[in-house]
This record gives structure tokens, sequence and C-alpha cells, in this order.
């Protein structure tokens, strides 16, 4: 989440706002930006700085307007891991990986058909107000396609932008989104043209990726006491998804906790360490099978099934649609 603090701060700064009585307001320490060990900010805090860095900035479109300046560096070191990638679909797959580790509030899933992308974003924390979870939503939105026109160096336009709500100024969304959004129940999401899923990056550098992945790798034990464990578990489980999906005993070991201290704390909060695993292959899966790039035996053994069998009796399970089907289902 500090990733994310950090910038709405540095956005209001930049829109005159002044940081400290910005922080005053919200209820953030003075010392939050100083100190790297300071304390994620709770719900109302995090509440109070989006409503109070509107105000400030006299901008009810401020989250909308913050994603278009940011660039990749505002991304810390998961802006630099999709700039070194070979392609869009590369690009895209790590940062559906890794955004958690710019906000800890959403996620980021791809399908990939014969004619488009699709880039859906779901909530994690459930306590947020519809509100804020509105700004992150349109901030993220925002930021995924002005970061592929970086990457490109030309101007990505989507072929729809949707949104569970109708907004309020729709030729301003448009402007910055250059899609008027469309309402659909409860989905925040965008779809590009799929040719682009191929398309060669200019600042692709497989070395420096790879270091910056190795180092992803320490960044990604679990610190953040603050998050439920089922969201701190999932984070993990996604981050370090290209070593093949840990076992029960492995995160458990990971977490200083025995597996059945830790299965008892997941089900205090309504979890089991098998739904939390299960819903991360799917995510998996679905990116795989979206790719075109694998086959089904070779997803099976990257999701630690023996046979292709067993993991397509996993797969309907989960989606209702056997793997053969879900490519051209999407």
């Amino acid at each position: 989440m500090k990733e994310l603090v950090n910038n709405i701060i540095a956005y209001a700064v930049q829109r005159d706002v002044n940081a400290a009585q910005l922080c005053k307001l919200s209820g953030i320490p003075s010392t939050y930006l100083k100190n790297p060990n300071s304390a994620p900010l709770t719900h109302q805090q995090l509440h109070h700085l989006w409503k109070n860095a509107a105000h400030l900035a006299n901008d009810p479109l401020f989250s909308l307007h913050m994603g278009e300046s940011l660039r990749a560096s505002a991304l810390g070191i998961v802006g630099h891991i999709i700039q070194s990638s070979a392609t869009v679909g590369e690009a895209l797959t790590h940062a559906a990986a890794l955004v958690h580790l710019f906000t800890d509030q959403a996620s980021m899933s791809l399908r990939q058909d014969k004619n488009s992308i699709h880039i859906t974003l779901l909530p994690v924390a459930q306590q947020q107000s519809s509100h804020d979870l509105g700004n992150l939503m349109e901030l993220l939105l925002v930021i995924t396609i002005h970061e592929l026109d970086g990457l490109m160096l030309k101007k990505i336009v989507p072929q729809s932008v949707f949104l569970p709500y109708k907004v309020s100024d729709p030729e301003e969304y448009e402007r910055v989104l250059r899609c008027r959004p469309v309402k659909s129940s409860g989905k925040y999401g965008l779809t590009i043209p799929g040719p682009l899923w191929d398309e060669p990056i200019l600042t692709a550098n497989y070395e420096l990726q790879e270091l910056f992945l190795k180092k992803i790798k320490r960044l990604a034990k679990p610190a953040d006491r603050t998050s439920t464990l089922q969201t701190r578990i999932y984070n993990y489980l996604l981050a370090n998804a290209y070593l093949g999906v840990s076992s029960l005993d492995d995160i458990a070991a990971n977490f200083n906790v025995s597996p059945r201290s830790l299965q008892r704390q997941l089900k205090k909060e309504g979890f089991t360490f098998q739904q939390i695993a299960d819903e991360v292959k799917r995510s998996l899966a679905e990116q795989y099978i979206s790719s075109g790039n694998f086959e089904l035996k070779d997803i099976s053994w990257m999701l630690g099934y023996n046979e292709p069998s067993a993991f397509s009796r996993a797969f309907k399970r989960w989606t209702g649609k056997a793997p053969g089907h879900y490519q051209e289902a999407g």
C-alpha cells in the first residue's frame, strides 16, 4: 500500500497541495513518509487521504488525473520489471502477478482471445468503501493504458472500458481513457486489441529483468502483519508463481508457523489453504491458457498436477468449462 500512498501524496503536491496539511487532515503521522518502516495506513486513513487530496486539489476526478500523470518509475520495482519485459503480453502477465506490490487492495486477471486482451481488476480488501474502490480501480485502468503507450511509443486506444457505475463527466473520462466507459454491473476492466500481446517492447532487457525478479523474491516475504492472513498468503503464492505453487508446509515455514496453526488461523478468517491455492492456480491457469503459449500438459506440470486429466477436472470445477473450451468461449 505504501507505493500507492506515496504516489497519492506526491501527485497532490504537484497540484499545489501542502503535503503536511494533507497528512494532518487525513490522520497520517508526520513521520510516515520519512520512515520506511511506518505501519501501513488503515482503511479509514486511506479513505480520508483520497477524499482530502481531491478536495484540496479541487478535483473530483483526482484519481483519474493522477493515473494520467504517473509513469512506470512511480510503480517502483514493478515498473522496472514491466519496462524490461520482452513483449506486451509478458509485461501484462508480470503486472497481474505483481500488482499487490503497488497496492494490496486489488488484483488483476488477464484473458486473451483471438481479437482482444481482457484485463479485469478485482477488489481484494472488503473493508474499503465503494468510493475508495472506484478511485483505485480508475487509477489502475488509466495507468495500464498510458503505460502501454510508453512501452510501445505509440498511442493505445482500448476497444472498451467497463465500470460498475455511471460516470459524472463522460467527456473527461473518454478523453483520459480514450474510450467512453460502459456501465457493467460489478465489473472494472478494459479490453485492448489482441495482436498487441506479441508486440515487442523497445526497452526489453532480459538480464536486468532477472535481477529485478530475484529482488522481488526477497521482497515477497510475508512482512505486512496488518493484512489478513488470507491476503498475505494469496499475494505470496502469486508473487512466487514462477517457482510453482507452494505447498502448505512450505508456506507455513515461510510464515514461521506450523501447518496446523496456519490452518487454524485461516479458519478464523473463513478460508482454507486449499481454497487460496486453488484461486491462485485458477488465475494462473486462465492466464497460461489465454496466452496460447503453452500446451495443456505443460500447464498441468507448471501448476503441480501429475496428469493433464487431473488438471482438466480441477479447471472445470473452477470455471465450469474444460480447458480446451475456455479460450474459445472468451
